[in-house]
This record gives structure tokens, sequence and C-alpha cells, in this order.
């Protein structure tokens, strides 16, 4: 059973040798969502033309759009949310230095209406 952990990290799959599919985020779903789009623009280009050369032109260009405006919406999405997330974990880290003391921004203080009525 030990050796099943090894295993498993032999067995990630590299797409063209190049792009490991098992550990780069975002990957996974750009080439299924890629291969969506080349068998929908390739098959509606084919119905509609009965061209098979051009038909599989459009599918291959469908295929490498969809694939890279996939890749990078992911990316675009999942850096948004690593500084949004690092955003909110520098705010935790102030309330929790910050607290009790009086530079605590949700702390109120009357030294402005102190004067009043």
């Amino acid at each position: 059973m030990a050796g099943e952990g090894e295993e498993d990290k032999q067995k990630s799959f590299k797409l063209l040798g190049i792009l490991d599919i098992q550990n780069t985020p975002c990957s996974r779903d750009a080439i299924l969502h890629g291969a969506g789009g080349s068998l929908v623009a390739g098959l509606g280009h084919f119905l509609a033309t009965s061209r098979v050369k051009r038909s599989f032109d459009v599918g291959f260009a469908g295929f490498f759009l969809t694939t890279l405006g996939s890749w990078f919406y992911c990316r675009y999405n999942n850096a948004r949310l690593r500084v949004q997330q690092r955003f909110i974990q520098d705010g935790i880290k102030n309330k929790v230095m910050y607290e009790g003391t009086s530079l605590d921004p949700s702390r109120k203080t009357n030294s402005g209406s102190a004067g009043g009525s």
C-alpha cells in the first residue's frame, strides 16, 4: 500500500510532454472546454457547408480559441480570488493585532463629540 502514493505521482498526464494536466491549475477544465468547443464548431460548420477540410480547420480553431479563452478566464478568476483572500487575511491580522488598543478602527471614540451640548 505504501507504493501507491509513489505510483500516483508518476502517473501524471502531460499534454505534448509540456503541460502537466494534473498539477497545472485550470488546465483540465480548459482542455475539456476546448474539446467541446471544437466539436460544436467543427460539426456546426460541417452541417452548414458540407466541406470536410474547412470544417476540420474550423474545429481546430474552435479548440484553440475555446481552450485559451477558458484557461485565461479561469486563471484570471483564481488570481482575483487570491488577491481577495490576501486582503481579507491582512484585515483579520490587523483586527487581531489592534483589537483593544487605541488604534482599533472598530472602537468608537468620543473625542470628536466631547464638546457637545
